[in-house]
């Protein structure tokens, strides 16, 4: 496969921004192949088609990692060595978030709103507004438990597909890129009227409000979906390889519920975040 033999964790290990760029060109590859092909449909068509050009970087990364836990008898050590590709794995996830985004207040607003209809429709029911302290709790609650939901999908995708976690992660880059540009398409006019900026000023104003606004809770969740997703990889490898029932798969047992727990304890914090500090400036 070409993408296959372009990119892989070895190479872009040494040259992490590849990995952005990487991901803004698989997104809006797909993004345009959807809308030329299955238009009526480019919603989840679009997610499909960007999963499929990172499988073979995700797996590729799963086989590197899973062999790291043969090789390194640290566990400190090798939760060092699995940060390094989560971070690149990140790097993608932005990269694709970033072509949505841009894409979505790029296109014609009737284009922008069949492309992304799905997900618009996805925001539009997580949305809510709550004040006081109880129903600050409560929505603490209902989202650190939705969290934890996708976070399942995340380990069992991973484990049962291999790398199955790329596609809930590729969903949320959509939404994610959704809601980023519908805040810079609604904030662009605003404070260009009400403040007489020019449109280019207009613009990268509102475009730095929205990503810090996505970036303060929406990175710490979407580094603990990859952390869940690379524990479930790594056993999916492990026993592919038929590692089970060894020493060796006891080693690789206790390193995946190590990530399981770093992944949970990131969702609460990115929970905390999404509660009680993103509101304060948005």
């Amino acid at each position: 496969m070409v993408l296959e033999s372009v990119l892989n964790p070895f190479t872009a290990a040494k040259r992490p921004w590849e990995l952005l760029v990487a991901g803004i060109f698989y997104g809006s590859a797909a993004l345009f192949l959807s809308i030329w092909i299955f238009e009526e449909y480019a919603s989840l068509v679009m997610v499909f088609l960007t999963v499929m050009a990172c499988i073979p970087l995700f797996y590729k990364t799963l086989r590197a990692e899973e062999a790291k836990d043969l090789l390194i008898k640290s566990e400190s050590k090798l939760l060092k060595e699995h940060g390094k590709a989560i971070m690149l794995l990140v790097l993608l996830f932005l990269g694709l978030t970033i072509a949505f985004s841009f894409w979505y207040v790029a296109l014609p607003a009737e284009t922008s709103s069949n492309v992304f209809k799905i997900q618009t429709q996805t925001i539009a029911s997580l949305n809510q507004q709550v004040t006081g302290s109880i129903a600050k709790f409560n929505l603490l609650n209902r989202i650190f438990l939705n969290n934890i939901k996708v976070l399942i999908f995340c380990i069992l995708f991973s484990f049962i597909y291999g790398s199955g976690a790329i596609f809930i992660l590729s969903w949320n880059a959509s939404v994610i890129g959704a809601a980023a540009g519908n805040f810079i398409r609604t904030h662009l006019a605003q404070y260009a009227g009400a403040v007489g900026f020019s449109k280019i000023a207009a613009y990268f104003y509102a475009s730095s409000l929205s990503v810090l606004r996505y970036s303060l809770h929406g990175i710490p969740e979407i580094l603990a979906y990859f952390v869940a997703g690379l524990a479930g990889g790594i056993l999916s490898v492990a026993i592919i390889k038929r590692d089970f029932g060894t020493k060796s798969f006891e080693r690789i047992l206790l390193d995946s519920s190590d990530l399981i727990l770093i992944s949970v304890f990131i969702l609460f914090i990115a929970a905390l975040i999404e509660v009680f500090v993103t509101p304060i400036f948005f």
